[in-house]
């Protein structure tokens, strides 16, 4: 095995473990959410779910990329950073619990991987999608930030204007919401950037929106899960936003798809 290849084992191993650990406590634990409102709780225990499926992209795409497949490395680095966001998130706003470590622990060795891999991953690829999987892609990457962004803005300028704090952020018992700045501040202005840098053919755009669009189908999935447990136990009355946000994860496990299909993935060169 190829001293690159033991690199993506450990990362994917040493993350993997961390984060099945945190989200089974998270799921059999009555007591680990008890500081939390019944929202914000089932929010967290939804995260858990979506979690778990993010293992298991991770340690599949983590083979691919150790035999070299750059598609797979592209999924490996977009389950990163979903597992940036989440744990931001559990790190952040979440009460104090017998995890913290762990969740911090998690956000750091998925950050450095991130950090450390990118511009190997950005030297070695050579990203060249038909033209019709272009304006497929940009404009899915351009339309998830979009649509986000305006749901949140939708909420958020409102309560700004009457000085009230977001019926949300209530419900979830924060102070602010932290999904509310990444999201604003970082995620959908990312998406929206890649998805229009892809149309142009800006390689930046297209290196980028892959990962991005592997990350929008994992969160989508979690929220979703979050969503469905919310339901269930009464906390939200429709299944409208429910069905949007599969469309969401639907639209860009296709783009992604598209995207990172093996005619249009030249596989990666790998260190002996």
């Amino acid at each position: 095995m190829s001293r690159q290849a033991k690199s993506i084992w450990l990362w994917s191993l040493a993350i993997s473990a961390l984060v099945v650990l945190a989200s089974v406590l998270g799921l059999t634990d009555p007591g680990m959410y008890d500081e939390e409102t019944a929202n914000w709780a089932a929010q967290a225990r939804g995260q858990d779910m979506g979690n778990v499926v993010a293992v298991g992209v991770l340690l599949f795409s983590g083979h691919g990329y150790a035999k070299g497949s750059r598609g797979a490395a592209m999924v490996w680095l977009g389950t990163l950073l979903y597992f940036v966001y989440a744990y931001t998130v559990y790190s952040v706003a979440v009460h104090f619990n017998q995890l913290f470590l762990v969740y911090v622990a998690a956000l750091g060795l998925s950050a450095y991987a991130v950090m450390l891999s990118v511009n190997r991953l950005r030297a070695e690829s050579e990203d060249l999608p038909q033209p019709q999987a272009r304006r497929v892609v940009g404009c899915t990457s351009i339309a998830v930030g979009a649509l986000f962004g305006l749901l949140w803005l939708s909420e958020l300028v409102p309560a700004s204007l009457s000085g009230k704090v977001p019926q949300s952020v209530v419900e979830a018992g924060l102070w602010v919401n932290p999904i509310h700045v990444m999201d604003l501040a970082i995620v959908l202005p990312a998406l929206i950037i890649a998805g229009w840098q892809t149309l142009k053919g800006r390689a930046a755009g297209q290196f980028f929106v892959g990962p991005l669009l592997v990350f929008s189908v994992l969160m989508a999935t979690s929220i979703v899960a979050a969503m469905a447990l919310m339901v269930m136990e009464g906390l939200v009355d429709t299944l409208l936003p429910l069905l949007l946000v599969s469309l969401v994860a639907v639209a860009s496990l296709f783009a992604a798809g598209r995207h990172l299909a093996p005619s249009d993935a030249p596989r990666v060169r790998r260190q002996a």
